[in-house]
């Protein structure tokens, strides 16, 4: 996918650059795997706001995609991709999927597409497959420098990892049972060797790239007005008040007084932390 970028006909449209989605469904989603999404306005269930700045947006459809594609021991499943759809609820675009069962009746999942995955063409998923973009294998049969993406941190729990727009993982080798995957972020961590992921790069990388041109195109995404903590009063941010633009010499905070900028809030008592071979730069 391009760029789209669009004349100036009017003060909302200077600027605006958006993907080019000619070669995506312009119809409905499939029926059977949408279900209604409920929003929360950034409230828990006290009715606190507990997120700032969202709040209304365009009603949206729930996309259920298939994060395990593993279909079971010694099995290697074919899968047609019938076509390529927008997801308004995530920046990859996701892929249908059209298997055929052992009883000859068919099913259809949504996958998150990679970047070159093509409308006709066939993905397939097993431990004996090829190591070709769009297929899903365990992490056991990948061979070091591949680019995965939709990584799992536990067998059988499904994807977690790498499933934005433009990101993947890159395997870096193998010990004893687990193998070394350098993350996005740039950490490096072991993840067991039976844990499934799919070869490639999600699709949409020039995502990052948009502009958006106007305040109301964020409203409709859901984003409300974000205040700066600086211009609030000194009740409601610990940044607050002052006479004139008083913005220099005190350390950025959240509104509950966090340290940000830096502040490492990971725990030291994380289970995890014998994963991490190395950390993320700062």
């Amino acid at each position: 996918m391009t760029l789209k970028h669009h004349n100036p006909t009017s003060p909302g449209r200077r600027g605006l650059v958006t993907i080019n989605r000619s070669e995506l469904w312009k119809g409905r989603p499939e029926k059977s795997l949408v279900y209604c999404k409920k929003k929360t306005g950034g409230r828990n269930a006290q009715g606190r706001v507990t997120c700032r700045s969202r709040g209304g947006g365009s009603k949206k459809l729930y996309r259920v995609v298939d994060f395990s594609r593993n279909p079971g021991e010694n099995k290697v499943s074919a899968s047609l991709i019938e076509r390529l759809e927008y997801d308004p609820n995530r920046s990859a675009f996701l892929a249908l999927l059209s298997r055929r069962n052992s009883d000859n009746s068919s099913s259809l999942s949504y996958v998150i597409s990679s970047s070159g995955m093509k409308v006709g063409q066939t993905v397939y998923a097993g431990e004996g497959c090829e190591i070709r973009e769009g297929n899903a294998l365990p992490l056991s049969r990948i061979p070091s420098g591949t680019f995965v993406y939709n990584v799992e941190l536990k067998v059988g729990k499904g994807a977690q990892v790498a499933r934005s727009a433009g990101t993947y993982a890159q395997v870096m080798g193998k010990e004893l049972n687990y193998v070394l995957l350098r993350l996005p972020s740039g950490e490096v961590r072991k993840i067991h060797k039976n844990c499934w992921a799919t070869v490639g790069v999600v699709s949409n990388a020039d995502h990052r790239n948009i502009c958006l041109a106007k305040a109301g195109r964020n409203r409709w995404l859901g984003r409300r007005p974000h205040v700066r903590g600086v211009a609030m009063n000194p009740v409601d941010h610990p940044l607050g008040g002052g006479e004139g633009r008083t913005s220099g010499g005190r350390h950025p905070v959240s509104p509950q007084g966090q340290n940000a900028k830096g502040l490492r809030t990971r725990s030291k008592k994380a289970k995890s932390w014998k994963f991490i071979v190395s950390r993320r730069k700062k």
